[in-house]
């Protein structure tokens, strides 16, 4: 098996149960011969730098998978013909995985996500210490006048 990832942006039109049947369609014909999905994000809808099929606006779609290069030329043959498919990018990652590596590489996505968590969390609670700092600075400028006069 070989490890790929694919962008595939999908008319903003679709329905959630439309763009569910289309991420599943992909996803079964990664899981064909053994191969498995390493992760799985779903930007959601994006404004495109230029139009796409007179569009202005896409749902993105993000796979990080470990399949044969048989299935990724099944699912792209299948991308073409979907009329909700705009567009699509597959990359080849690494010529050969085995199920240590996707185990590791699952590990590492799982480590990402939670360090993005951790670090949105600090960041929105510095922004809450900053706001209660600039309310208390009026608060104390205002003391600081009264002692004054």
């Amino acid at each position: 098996m070989r490890r790929y990832e694919t962008i595939y942006i999908l008319r903003p039109t679709l329905s959630e149960e439309e763009i569910t049947a289309v991420i599943d369609n992909a996803n079964t014909i990664i899981a064909t011969d053994g191969g498995q999905v390493i992760s799985l994000d779903q930007w959601g809808m994006k404004t495109l730098a230029y139009l796409i099929q007179k569009e202005t606006q896409g749902y993105y779609v993000y796979c990080d998978y470990a399949t044969s290069p048989a299935n990724v030329s099944e699912m792209e043959r299948k991308f073409r013909i979907d009329e909700s498919v705009m567009k699509y990018m597959t990359v080849k990652l690494e010529d050969s995985i085995d199920s240590d590596g996707i185990a590791a590489a699952r590990g590492e996505y799982e480590a990402a996500v939670i360090a993005a968590a951790e670090a949105e969390e600090e960041a929105s609670r510095q922004e809450a210490e900053q706001a209660e700092t600039k309310e208390a600075a009026p608060k104390k400028e205002a003391t600081d006048k009264e002692s004054v006069q």
